[in-house]
């Protein structure tokens, strides 16, 4: 290479800030009192919760992960974390906004269908619709 030649990079990606809407955090907090009382008690139960976190904001960097869910929700996007949990988000430009974390079969295409707190007009924005 001469000196002549100039390199570029392309454009870093900024990363979104991962949030948890109020729903989301309910779902944990339920999870956690589950496991705690019917799986080992409390260092299992927040050793999962944990992990699912983790799991959540790991989306930051890297939010395409999941299967687009359109059909439910335009901008819904779903990722399975352990074969047992079902992370709902959407993104935005600065944001992975988690909307929901279901666990172990809970029929999340019917609540998901039926959640009010979903069809508000923030978390429609973080979906592009206006």
């Amino acid at each position: 290479m001469n000196s002549s030649t100039t390199l570029t990079r392309p454009p870093a990606r900024l990363a979104r800030r991962v949030a948890f809407r109020p729903a989301a955090e309910r779902d944990l907090a339920a999870l956690y009192a589950f496991i705690r009382d019917a799986n080992g008690g409390p260092e299992v139960a927040i050793g999962y919760v944990r992990r699912i976190r983790s799991f959540c904001e790991g989306l930051e960097p890297f939010p395409g992960r999941g299967v687009a869910r359109d059909d439910i929700r335009p901008g819904l996007r779903l990722a399975h974390f352990e074969k047992r949990v079902v992370v709902a988000f959407t993104i935005s430009p600065d944001q992975v906004r988690i909307g929901r974390i279901f666990y172990g079969g809970r029929d999340y295409v019917a609540l998901l269908g039926e959640e009010p707190e979903l069809n508000r007009p923030e978390f429609s924005r973080s979906c592009g619709q206006t």
